[in-house]
């Protein structure tokens, strides 16, 4: 049976949510893997992160459709993949605090896995999966939108989470600079090589790493166009 949260934290998280969500699912969501793999395979949150990432999805498109009557399919699409992006659901999850309430093994621990994007991100979505089934549809979408919202008011600050390597292209031509400059090194035997990008625009620079040269141009990508609207 998955672990209970403490009830102090339990109560203080459910307040910020405003849907009381059962005790033992509310503990799920928060289970990451690697704790569950550490303690002899308990559940963890992926199942509900699935769930959860239907719910945002249909929530937030309904919004956007009824909200945007005159915004083409297209733009719809842009705007939906910005606010349920990686980085937009990690600066929610942020916003209520969840990372203090995630189990987590001693690596990602130790890593600064309570302020991963993924693992906020993951676990934003699950706790979505978790409200649909412990208070149904309505109370679910109605948690989605509380905390999306103030997203769908600007989609372009997340827009870079879609596609970073465009979005710094367009900040090097509003800045009246060189085209974005790319270098890359990589270590490690080729069965598991590693790839660093430093990226430079104009005045900013950025790296990122990755098990791909395009994985690595991406994260320095992204990195890059945060600092330079931070």
């Amino acid at each position: 049976m998955t672990e209970r949260t403490e009830p102090s934290a339990r109560e203080s998280l459910t307040e910020k949510l405003g849907v009381e969500i059962d005790a033992e699912l509310l503990a799920l969501a928060l289970t990451h893997r690697s704790y569950a793999y550490e303690n002899g395979g308990l559940p963890h949150n992926e199942r509900l992160e699935f769930l959860g990432d239907s719910v945002l999805g249909l929530a937030v498109t309904a919004q956007l459709y009824e909200r945007f009557p005159d915004v083409p399919e297209g733009d719809l699409a842009k705007r939906r993949s910005a606010v349920v992006s990686t980085l937009a659901l990690a600066d929610v999850a942020r916003g209520i605090g969840l990372g203090a309430h995630l189990k987590l093994g001693r690596g990602e621990e130790q890593t600064g896995g309570r302020d991963k994007d993924s693992i906020l991100a993951d676990a934003t979505e699950a706790l979505f999966g978790a409200a649909f089934l412990s208070a149904g549809r309505a109370a679910a979408d109605s948690l989605v939108l509380r905390l999306i919202t103030p997203l769908i008011e600007d989609p372009a600050r997340y827009g870079a989470a879609v596609d970073p390597k465009t979005s710094v292209q367009e900040l090097a031509a509003r800045l009246g600079v060189d085209a974005p400059s790319y270098a890359i090194t990589s270590t490690g035997p080729d069965h598991d090589r590693r790839f660093r990008a430093v990226l430079t625009v104009g005045e900013y620079t950025a790296s990122g790493t990755g098990t791909s040269k395009k994985q690595a141009e991406m994260a320095a990508a992204l990195t890059l166009w945060r600092d330079a609207h931070a």
